[in-house]
């Protein structure tokens, strides 16, 4: 699976939340920095050429739709960012949010009960 630009990410998440696009129609969503529609285009062909998303025709228009998940892409990016940056290790991970007090203790014990669960 290849890397999203920034740009792209955005695209996705708003292609993921509306099912079915046509490039107006992810411009409306579009709240900062919005692009000229062009350049917009651009960057969906662009996620066409990276299989991302895929698209009906009618006429000279495109519908484009999500081909990847936002599930898959969410495995791929996490499994990524856990390698990157807290060496491989999901205690690092949930250590980091502990310290940086984003994830309560509460919010720990229902994890690990999810995780006795699954056993």
């Amino acid at each position: 699976m290849q890397k999203l630009t920034n740009k792209e990410e955005e695209i996705m998440h708003i292609l993921w939340k509306l099912k079915k696009a046509f490039v107006k129609d992810i411009l409306e969503e579009i709240t900062e920095d919005k692009p000229h529609y062009n350049t917009l285009s651009t960057i969906v062909r662009n996620l066409e050429e990276k299989e991302y998303v895929g698209y009906t025709a009618y006429g000279k228009t495109h519908q484009y739709f999500p081909i990847v998940k936002i599930e898959e892409y969410r495995k791929a990016f996490m499994s990524t960012a856990i390698d990157n940056y807290f060496d491989s290790s999901y205690k690092n991970l949930v250590s980091y949010f502990a310290e940086e007090e984003k994830i309560s203790a509460s919010e720990l014990r229902e994890i690990l009960a999810l995780i006795e669960q699954k056993k």
